[in-house]
């Protein structure tokens, strides 16, 4: 059986080729002005490579903290935006009794490509989620939680053919639901609205307050051309907000009131 080879002299071999070109450039730069200068620059270059590859790796893992942060940031101004209320005289009034709770999420998966998509978030009972609580951003109506559990909770997004959100046109206009198109990623369809009703292309889409699970004048997208249905209804296409392909940070949205209103309802 032939002998395995030691790798000890391959080693020596190579340290010893490595400090005879070190002392090798040593003697270049101290003989010539010129060669020093080269040398120099070269190893300058080399350390600035070897910084900035440095920095860019510190500067890539540390994202998704400030990331985090910025979500958390933005998760508090969204919940005061949501206890401010707007008095008959239009002055801006804080209201410290809103029935609603906010919680923070991220989302750990989500599906994008079919016609009941949905989503999974990392907050579940033991942080007060419940089944029937909303899920929002800055930009709009992400989804409706279905079940849960005590540490995840299973949602079903907006872009799901099954849901609807009542909606409403600009600050007072006409109540309809809002469902996904089904097709594209932001494009959505508002039901139900009446022929008489006439509104303006760029209108801003609210949500309507006329439900258990949203808060009301969440904006959500603009509304775009119509099509009359049955000579009877408008249906008004909507360009959303949200970009549901860059979606990660999320707030939970929780009615306090929900199963007394839910009752009286039944």
């Amino acid at each position: 059986m032939p002998r395995r080879r030691s790798i000890f002299p391959s080693i020596v071999n190579a340290a010893i080729f490595i400090l005879m070109e070190i002392a090798a450039l040593n003697l270049l730069s101290r003989n010539s002005s010129l060669q020093e200068i080269w040398i120099a620059q070269a190893s300058h270059k080399f350390m600035g490579a070897v910084w900035g590859g440095s920095q860019n790796v510190r500067s890539y893992f540390s994202l998704r903290r400030e990331n985090e942060v910025l979500a958390a940031e933005n998760h508090e101004l969204r919940k005061r935006l949501m206890e401010i209320s707007t008095s008959t005289d239009g002055s801006v009034q804080l209201s410290g009794d809103t029935p609603y709770s906010f919680f923070s999420a991220n989302i750990v998966k989500i599906s994008r490509n079919k016609q009941h998509n949905y989503i999974i978030i990392d907050k579940g009972s033991e942080n007060g989620v419940t089944d029937r609580c909303g899920i929002i951003s800055s930009k709009g109506v992400i989804g409706i939680v279905d079940a849960v559990g005590p540490h995840h909770a299973y949602a079903l997004s907006f872009r799901n053919t099954d849901v609807s959100i009542s909606a409403r046109l600009g600050n007072e206009g006409a109540v309809g639901p809002l469902v996904w198109d089904g097709r594209s990623s932001d494009g959505a369809i508002m039901k139900e609205i009446p022929l008489q009703y006439k509104y303006h292309p760029g209108d801003t889409v609210y949500t309507s307050g006329y439900s258990s699970i949203f808060p009301p004048d969440i904006p959500l997208g603009l509304a775009g051309e119509s099509r009359v249905i049955n000579g009877a209804t408008n249906e008004i296409r909507v360009k959303l907000f949200q970009d549901f392909s860059s979606l990660r940070y999320v707030t939970v949205v929780k009615n306090n009131n929900a199963r007394e209103m839910e009752a009286l309802e039944r």
